[in-house]
């Protein structure tokens, strides 16, 4: 299938929150879209069922937390089970981890040095770490 013109969606999942980031059609740059306030799984779904068909995602890279020695984070297991359940009601996508190791540092740092407020920070930070988790899958593919 030639992919091309079809997006890859990025997703930094949380507890609390989902921050979205989309390619461009020629998979050169990501964008951020939003973050998603965590409803329930339902809502959630819902939410980036509808980004999907709007934007015309073929693939989803879900960033992976990994420790500075290579461990896996705590939060591992439960995004792994996020994503299980989004490929029950989504299982004609392509689902792809990516390590995101200092994501959430390098976006706050990417934040601090654009002079976000320290408390508008927090609302931008996912979205922010969404996007690197897909810009650094994107540069890694050399398309």
């Amino acid at each position: 299938m030639d992919c091309k013109g079809i997006r890859i969606l990025g997703l930094d999942v949380g507890s609390k929150t989902i921050g979205v980031a989309c390619s461009d059609a020629l998979h050169i740059t990501a964008q951020g879209l939003e973050t998603i306030q965590r409803q329930s799984k339902k809502k959630d779904f819902s939410r980036l069922r509808d980004i999907i068909r709007e934007k015309e995602v073929y693939r989803i890279v879900v960033g992976r937390p990994r420790h500075m020695n290579g461990d896996y984070s705590d939060n591992m297991e439960k995004i792994e089970h996020f994503v299980d359940e989004l490929k029950k009601v989504m299982p004609d996508m392509e689902f792809v981890y990516w390590d995101e190791r200092l994501t959430t540092v390098m976006a706050e740092k990417v934040l601090m040095e654009g002079n976000v407020r320290r408390e508008k920070r927090k609302q931008y930070i996912d979205k922010m770490a969404a996007i690197l988790i897909l810009q650094n899958y994107l540069d890694a593919q050399g398309d």
